[in-house]
């Protein structure tokens, strides 16, 4: 059997309709928008047929609220895990995305908030926990349920797709590839819906650029 999981950012909150920043000490609801995102999404999702066992939603309103309808309608648990919590941002907090765009891209460390290297390795660490340890979540092709920074991490250090974003309640796949043997875990991505492909250069997670 094939190693996958699957990911989905969570819906609409106003920080988002708003275009502000919002870390992982910030806790918002979903908007009603943001809530019919998810209700379609994954309805999207049921119908698609993929199997999935498991939702692992990160433990803020927004991504618990996602996961739980995500839950609901593929009939299966709802877990929590602290690891898929966004990055902690500070004084960022609330300040407007394109403002602060140059300052991610510097790898600045928000006053009060999460650097970098802290946070990737925090997500990355999950990861391998949850395809490696010994709970064997993986084998129940679960879903994630996380924020921006999440994906921005899974997307550039994990698959090796730097610049590529996801959009509320954007759901992708991540497959686990060949490596040799006690080498790094090499994962692709592909967007729901998408027929599996080769990718011209896989990537390995350790050495993916931020």
């Amino acid at each position: 059997m094939t190693d996958e999981f699957h990911f989905v950012r969570h819906g609409e909150t106003e920080d988002n309709r708003r275009g502000v920043r919002c870390g992982g000490d910030r806790d918002v609801p979903l908007t009603a928008q943001g809530i019919e995102q998810a209700r379609q999404a994954a309805e999207r999702f049921r119908r698609s047929g993929r199997t999935c066992g498991l939702v692992i939603a990160g433990p803020l309103e927004r991504t618990v609220m996602t996961g739980t309808l995500f839950a609901e309608a593929l009939g299966v648990p709802l877990l929590q895990r602290d690891w898929l919590r966004e990055r902690t941002l500070g004084e960022w907090n609330g300040l407007p995305i394109a403002l602060t765009r140059p300052w991610f891209a510097a790898g600045e460390t928000p006053p009060g908030g999460e650097s970098e290297g802290v946070f990737a390795s925090r997500v990355l660490d999950g990861v391998d926990d949850l395809a490696n340890g010994p709970a064997g979540l993986l084998a129940r092709r679960p879903l994630l349920v996380g924020s921006k920074g999440i994906a921005r991490i899974l997307l550039h250090r994990l698959a090796g797709r730097p610049g590529v974003e996801l959009g509320n309640c954007e759901t992708v796949i991540f497959t686990r590839l060949s490596a040799p043997p006690g080498g790094p875990d090499w994962w692709r991505c592909d967007p729901l819906g998408s027929p599996p492909k080769s990718p011209p250069k896989a990537m390995a997670g350790a050495c993916c650029p931020a």
